[in-house]
């Protein structure tokens, strides 16, 4: 049986943690339905659609990390924060783990919880906290937007295989080989590869809507300290 590093399997961690992981995940999607709900309109409900589309789309590529059969693969949780905010793109991020979990067996059922902490709620929030600091300081212009999906992709992929390696450190029942230390390294030098193949997708696809569509982009209108002239600055003058 193929065990997946971003995709948890069944038995690769014990009961007790995956149930506290679960309560988790569930309190967390519940208050991004209350946050989401103020942001969804007719411009953000079919954006969430596509968003989802594409972070499914993404993540059937899976890279292998582990000699064991362990792999890691592309999140979205940057390029769903980006277009369509931290709560929308929590929620997109979690409805896809739950379907490849239900119809694809990507991921055990009874891991669901510790899959959606780390993918859904870990590395979308790690995302977005980057992109409201960095969109502060950076120019609003395509190069501006580009690093900052860049820079959010590959830390909220980094952060996201760090929450695995904390919940197999709380209760890891498979022999991944070496220690926890090793496990963390291989883990990180892994992700940072599969972080900037995410960080230039994210980028590339964020920039291309910005320069066609900037509204369409939740970043740059949802940061409420932003400048007026943010949005024309990257989509130009329309």
């Amino acid at each position: 049986m193929e065990t997946l590093a971003m995709h948890i399997s069944n038995g690769i961690i014990d009961g007790p943690v995956a149930a506290v992981f679960a309560a988790v995940a569930l309190a967390a999607m519940a208050f991004c339905v209350l946050r989401g709900r103020r942001d969804l309109d007719d411009r953000l409900a079919p954006m969430a659609g596509l968003v989802a589309a594409f972070i499914f789309a993404v993540q059937m590529l899976n890279f292998p990390i582990f000699t064991a059969g362990v792999s890691g693969h592309l999140l979205g949780g940057a390029l769903a924060a980006m277009l369509v905010g931290p709560w929308i793109g929590a929620l997109c991020v979690a409805v896809v783990l739950v379907v490849q979990a239900l119809v694809f067996g990507d991921g055990g059922v009874a891991m669901l919880g510790l899959n959606v902490t780390n993918m859904a709620v870990l590395g979308t929030a790690a995302a977005y906290l980057l992109i409201a600091l960095l969109l502060r300081v950076l120019p609003r212009t395509p190069a501006g937007l580009g690093v900052t999906a860049f820079v959010s992709a590959l830390v909220s992929v980094l952060v996201a295989s760090m929450g695995f390696v904390f919940q197999y450190w709380l209760g890891g029942t498979t022999d991944l080989g070496g220690n926890l230390g090793s496990l963390a390294g291989t883990m990180a030098v892994a992700h940072v590869l599969i972080g900037i193949g995410e960080g230039v997708i994210t980028a590339t696809t964020v920039v291309t809507v910005a320069k066609v569509r900037p509204d369409l982009v939740y970043a740059l209108r949802g940061l409420r300290s932003a400048p007026a002239s943010a949005v024309p600055a990257v989509g130009g003058a329309r």
